[in-house]
């Protein structure tokens, strides 16, 4: 689901290898570090200069998956984030100064902004003023899309399966149809994103996401430890896909036509990975991710993710947020058999891992509470929804008429891909019905 996890991560082992390469050379004490300063409005203690906007933006919709409206302060501080030309930065440090180089809009920023401010659009101060602000979001979005139909991290990089998807289901969750946003090219989102997708058979790269299908005994499980089925981030430098769980669960929801407030489907069924028809549809290589992922959680009930560059632990370690992220696309694909095993396991594992990363955490598993019909407010031992409203201004009054995120916009507008995509899979045997998102 989340790409801009790794550019932040990146950004800051960035920063950290900088600093120590530079204290070396010079021999000199390093200054003691001027304090954060945290805005009114944003949640979270941490440096936001990552991850601002995606935190304060993924607070938002799991309030709302609870009908829960954050307060005004904090939804003007998220209005007050975006540039002029309506794209989102991961953070400015003062809004009052045109958004350059050093403040570059990106579109995984720019998704979830467009997504969360719509979801809170219909009881914030100025309605007008911030669907404004999402109409404002989405062009931009159309404006930098890559000629193959999908989107990069920055505008003008090569397309990932993370930030396409990201942009699908920020597209469907505010009324448009993603299938009818053509590149210059005319390809469409789906274009792009089905360039990521492996096969079920032949050769298939081993992948990340953790060791644990590799010792599975099943011959799903062995053909997923091999990344049969699962999506790729990026073809690599020899234009090899390689398995990616994060960008699997990001491109299952995408396939599905959802968006990381997703619903489980009905009827469930377990996730079945087959190479026919030779051109898969969108929800077709959805659930072949699905069991890709299903596959993965088999034996631990977790990912897991390699250590960070300079790391001390060698050793791999349990990836809460991506075993959350998986939770939510197996649900959404009707596989909520397969993710009741993560599910506890982050119920008792997760608190720790939660209280330390802050809002964007706490988020991350009331989606995956919310797709698997389980209170967030009794998740294990932790209320959820009790620890990030803490995070930040004290929210308004919960609103059970509107109890899920984007509940302003009522169902509908489904693309005409995924209407005929039902009939497509039911008709080959799959039996996957899938339930519509709300938008």
């Amino acid at each position: 689901m989340i790409s801009v996890r790794r550019a932040a991560a990146a950004l800051a082992a960035g920063a950290v290898l900088s600093t120590t390469a530079a204290g070396v050379a010079a021999a000199a004490p390093s200054p003691t570090p001027s304090p954060v300063r945290i805005p009114a409005g944003l949640y979270g203690k941490t440096d936001p200069t990552y991850d601002g906007v995606w935190r304060q933006s993924l607070a938002f919709l799991a309030q709302r998956t609870s009908g829960i409206q954050p307060a005004d302060q904090a939804v003007d501080w998220l209005l007050g984030q975006q540039c002029a030309n309506g794209g989102f930065a991961a953070y400015r440090t003062d809004p009052a100064k045109a958004c350059d180089a050093k403040t570059m809009p990106d579109s995984n920023s720019t998704a979830v902004a467009v997504q969360a401010l719509g979801a809170v659009k219909r009881q914030s101060a100025d309605p007008a003023k911030t669907e404004k602000a999402v109409k404002a979001g989405v062009a931009w979005l159309k404006s930098v899309q890559n000629k193959d139909g999908g989107w990069s991290y920055l505008p003008g990089g090569p397309s990932d399966a993370n930030s396409t998807s990201i942009v699908i289901g920020s597209l469907a969750a505010s009324s448009v149809r993603p299938g009818a946003v053509k590149s210059a090219d005319g390809k469409t989102p789906y274009d792009a994103l089905l360039t990521f997708a492996l096969p079920c058979t032949g050769e298939a790269a081993e992948g990340t996401g953790g060791e644990a299908a590799k010792g599975a005994g099943s011959e799903a499980a062995k053909a997923a430890a091999g990344g049969a089925g699962a999506f790729a981030y990026q073809p690599d430098k020899n234009g090899k896909l390689l398995a990616n769980a994060d960008a699997t669960a990001a491109a299952t929801l995408a396939g599905l036509g959802k968006g990381i407030t997703a619903r489980g489907a009905q009827p469930e069924q377990k996730p079945v990975c087959t190479d026919q028809p030779a051109r898969p549809t969108p929800e077709r290589a959805a659930l072949k991710g699905a069991s890709y992922l299903a596959a993965q959680l088999a034996e631990t009930g977790h990912l897991t993710a390699p250590p960070m560059p300079g790391a001390t632990e060698p050793a791999a370690l349990p990836d809460y947020g991506n075993t959350a992220d998986a939770v939510v696309a197996l649900a959404a694909s009707g596989a909520k058999k397969e993710a009741t095993g993560a599910l506890a396991w982050l119920e008792k594992n997760s608190a720790n891992w939660a209280e330390t990363s802050g809002p964007a955490a706490y988020a991350q598993l009331v989606f995956a509470a919310h797709a698997m019909d389980t209170d967030p407010r009794s998740f294990g031992t932790v209320d959820l929804l009790e620890k990030l409203n803490a995070t930040g201004p004290a929210p308004k009054a919960p609103d059970n008429s509107q109890a899920s995120a984007g509940a302003d916009e009522d169902e509908g507008g489904f693309d005409v891909w995924w209407i005929i995509g039902i009939g497509t899979v039911v008709g080959v045997g799959i039996g996957f019905l899938l339930s519509g998102r709300k938008k």
